[in-house]
C-alpha cells in the first residue's frame, strides 16, 4: 500500500532562517527523490517581512489551518530590527507554541566530532544527551506587572505559574524518551533521567516539580532517577557530561541549561530543537536566531535547521530518514564540509549541498 504522505509548513521567517530553512528543505527533497520520504511541504510567509507588508503577523485562522491541515511545521529564525520589539516574533511562534500546547521542548545535546568539543577531556562518544523543558508554563508565562514605572519606587513582580498536569506530562515524557534512547543500550546500563529544579529556595514552585518527578519516577522502574540542583548541574554538565542521558527542568533553567548544550555540541549553528505534544502536529526550528547582520552574505550555517528537520522526522515515525539525515551531516562535519564557523570553507548553500550528497 502506497504511503500517504506527510504534510509540512514551512514557515522560513527572517534573516538567515530563510536561508537555513531553504536547505533544509534541500534534503527533504532529496531523500524524496531518494523514495526514502513522501511529504508535501506549504510555505507560508509569516514574517517580518509579511507583517510590515500586511500588518498581520500572525493571521487569525492560522491555528485552525495548521491543525486541520498538517502534521509537522519546520520554522527558521525570527526577528528584525524593523520591528524593534519583537512583537511579530512572539506573536508568531508563541502562537504556535502556547495555542498547539506544544508543551514539550527537546534539546538534544549531541558533539559530531571530538575536535569540536569544548572540554579538554570529553569528545563525540561522551558529550550525547537530550534536555527536555517545559515549554508552556514557568517564568515564561508573561504574568505579572510594573508599578510607578520609571520612578525611584518602581516595583516589578513577574510570577512563575507551575501546575500539577504540565509537570507530570513533561516527567512522564522525560522517563518515556529515555527508555527509548539507544546510548544506555550500548553502554549496557539502564536509561538515566535528571531532575534539574532550584526547590531548595523555590520552595512551592519547585516544591511541586520535586514531588511529582518523584511520583512519575516511580512508575518506571526501568529508569535509574536522579536529581540536582540547576546550579550543580550546570557544573556536571562540564566536569562529567557523559553521566547524563535525560535532563528534564522547566521553561526559565531549560532554556539556560540548553544553552551550555549547544556549547557543548560546537556551537548553537548546530543545535536543533522541537516544540513538541506527542501524536499531534508540533514544530521544529534551529535554535540560533535570525542574524540580520549576516542574513543574504551566504555564511550561515544550516545544521541546526537541517537537523531539526531529522528531529521532525523522528516525530512523524520516519526513523530511517531521520538517521540517514544525522549520519549525512556527522559525515560531513567530520570531514570538514562545513560553513566556516565550524572550520569549513563552504557556503550556506553548499554545505546544504554536501549533506545531500552523502545522503
Amino acid at each position: 500500500m502506497e504511503r500517504t504522505p506527510h504534510r509540512i509548513a514551512v514557515v522560513p521567517g527572517d534573516g538567515i532562517g530563510v536561508e537555513t530553512t531553504r536547505e533544509a528543505v534541500k534534503v527533504l527533497d532529496a531523500l524524496e527523490g531518494h523514495g526514502a520520504l513522501r511529504a508535501t511541504l506549504t510555505a507560508f510567509p509569516w514574517s517580518a517581512e509579511e507583517t510590515l507588508r500586511t500588518g498581520v503577523a500572525f493571521p487569525a485562522d492560522a491555528i485552525d489551518r495548521l491543525k486541520r491541515g498538517f502534521d509537522a511545521i519546520l520554522a527558521g529564525a525570527f526577528g528584525d530590527p524593523r520591528i524593534p520589539d519583537m512583537s511579530h516574533a512572539k506573536e508568531i511562534l508563541l502562537g504556535m507554541r502556547v495555542k498547539l500546547d506544544l508543551w514539550a521542548n527537546i534539546r538534544p545535546v549531541r558533539c559530531l566530532d571530538d575536535r569540536l568539543s569544548p572540554l579538554k577531556d570529553w569528545g563525540a562518544r561522551d558529550i550525547d544527551f537530550i534536555v527536555l523543558r517545559e515549554n508552556t508554563e514557568g517564568a515564561y508565562v508573561g504574568m505579572g506587572g510594573v508599578f510607578r514605572e520609571g520612578t525611584p519606587e518602581e516595583m516589578a513582580i513577574e510570577e512563575d505559574v507551575t501546575t500539577r498536569r504540565g509537570v507530570e506530562r513533561i516527567c512522564r515524557h522525560a522517563f518515556e524518551t529515555a527508555l527509548r534512547m539507544e546510548k544506555p543500550r550500548r553502554l549496557a546500563r539502564s536509561p538515566r533521567v535528571t531532575l534539574a529544579d532550584k526547590h531548595n529556595v523555590q520552595r512551592f514552585g519547585g516544591g511541586l516539580w520535586h514531588r511529582t518527578y518523584i511520583e512519575v519516577a516511580r512508575g518506571y522502574p526501568a529508569c535509574e532517577a536522579s536529581h540536582l540542583f540547576a546550579d550543580t548541574l550546570a557544573m556536571e554538565m562540564v566536569r562529567n557530561p557523559a553521566s547524563f542521558d535525560v535532563i528534564v527542568t522547566n521553561n526559565l533553567l531549560g532554556d539556560i541549561l540548553t544553552d551550555l548544550g549547544a556549547a557543548l555540541s560546537g556551537g548553537i549553528g548546530l543545535a536543533p530543537s522541537g516544540n513538541v505534544q506527542p501524536g499531534k502536529v508540533s514544530l521544529f526550528e534551529p535554535v540560533h536566531g535570525s542574524a540580520p547582520d549576516l542574513a543574504g552574505k551566504g555564511v550561515a550555517n544550516p545544521i541546526g535547521s537541517i537537523l531539526s528537520a531529522a528531529l521532525m522526522l523522528r516525530h512523524l515515525g520516519e526513523e530511517a530518514a531521520a538517521l540517514r539525515v544525522e549520519e549525512a551531516v556527522t559525515a560531513c562535519v567530520r570531514a570538514g564540509e562545513t560553513t566556516a564557523d565550524l572550520g569549513g570553507k563552504l557556503s550556506t548553500g553548499a554545505a546544504g549541498d554536501a549533506v545531500v550528497r552523502r545522503l
